[in-house]
């Protein structure tokens, strides 16, 4: 490492150490407000007592029973949705490239609707997701991934896939008996509620050793920023890193929109926002969108709850409308990009 290298890298350790201690204090009390908040408003001293058990065992019964799987819920698919987005982002080196721009969460949403269409288990929904995530990114890859194409197209082949498979759970939900179009129908906008502790716990325990693998693969993707050449040279077989790389990212997405359903905005923007922030990729960087994604999802499905004039709007809704103008400005870059380095 250059001499004058060094302390530059010491600096971007310091900030994105400094960022992460913020995010966390941000975390604690995203978590201390969602869980004091509802029909029932409690103190936040006793709510935060009894999300770990104490207290008396009303309090206890209604911070761990009905607030604290939505709140695990919103942080769980926060991060995966955010890692998703940054290794993507990384590995096609475009800003566009995202889970739910690409057509990932709209697969995901599939697999789950269709799930419940056969009457199985809500534990089975996870797996659900991730076949649909998995069959998106199969189309993306037959329409839209060819010898020379460019990730622009990618990226627009994506939004047709999103389209497509929204279009299919749509139809499915409104083709469904009664009882299950209300259950079914968080899939269309992305919601949170009536997250239980039997999916919280399967869908994370998956987000998180998908989050260890991504977190293990970081190395990889810093040989591959050195372009496919010298990664060859260093003996990265860069085909199977990218590959890797990959179904991580579209499993993270996947897992996540099991719990959330198609949530925009997330998975585009937290890397963004990091990378202003904080600087250039590292492991660091990594963990701190794991860490802003969880604030940006709990925080737009408190706004969700109680900011908003019209009560019960789901989650979606809220980054849906953030993410739009930022979708909007990121493709108006992206073509004045393009058209600069044609000139």
């Amino acid at each position: 490492m250059p001499p004058a290298a060094a302390p530059g890298r010491r600096a971007g350790r310091g900030r994105t150490l400094l960022l992460a201690l913020a995010g966390l204090v941000v975390l604690c009390a995203l978590v201390t407000v969602s869980v004091a908040n509802g029909e029932m408003p409690l103190p936040p001293v006793e709510a935060a007592k009894g999300l770990f058990g104490a207290g008396d065992a009303g309090t206890v019964l209604i911070v761990q029973e009905f607030r604290a799987p939505r709140m695990a819920a919103a942080i769980v698919a926060g991060a995966g949705l955010a890692v998703g987005g940054a290794l993507l982002q990384r590995l096609f080196r475009n800003p566009l490239a995202s889970p739910d721009v690409m057509g990932v969460t709209g697969g995901a949403s599939f697999g789950a609707v269709a799930m419940l269409a056969a009457g199985a288990s809500q534990a089975m929904i996870p797996l659900a997701a991730l076949g649909g995530g998995l069959l998106a990114a199969v189309l993306l890859g037959v329409f839209g991934w060819r010898s020379g194409t460019s990730v622009t197209r990618l990226v627009l082949v994506g939004l047709a896939v999103q389209a497509g498979l929204s279009a299919a759970v749509s139809f499915m939900v409104v083709s469904f008996p009664t009882e299950l179009a209300g259950s079914a129908l968080q899939w269309t906008t992305g919601s949170l509620y009536g997250r239980t502790w039997t999916e919280v716990w399967s869908a994370g325990g998956a987000v998180a050793v998908g989050l260890a693998l991504a977190f293990a693969l970081h190395r990889r993707l810093a040989v591959l920023d050195l372009g496919d050449d010298s990664a060859g040279t260093l003996g990265l077989n860069t085909h199977t890193a990218r590959l890797q790389v990959l179904v991580i990212a579209i499993v993270l997405a996947s897992l996540a929109a099991a719990l959330t359903g198609p949530v925009a905005f997330v998975a585009l923007a937290v890397p963004h926002m990091v990378r202003f922030l904080a600087g250039p990729p590292t492991a660091g960087t990594l963990a701190l969108s794991a860490l802003a994604g969880a604030v940006l999802l709990l925080a737009s499905d408190l706004v969700a709850q109680y900011l908003l004039p019209v009560s019960g709007l789901p989650v979606g809704v809220v980054t849906a409308t953030l993410g739009a103008p930022w979708l909007l400005v990121l493709m108006i870059r992206q073509s004045s990009s393009v058209n600069r380095s044609a000139r």
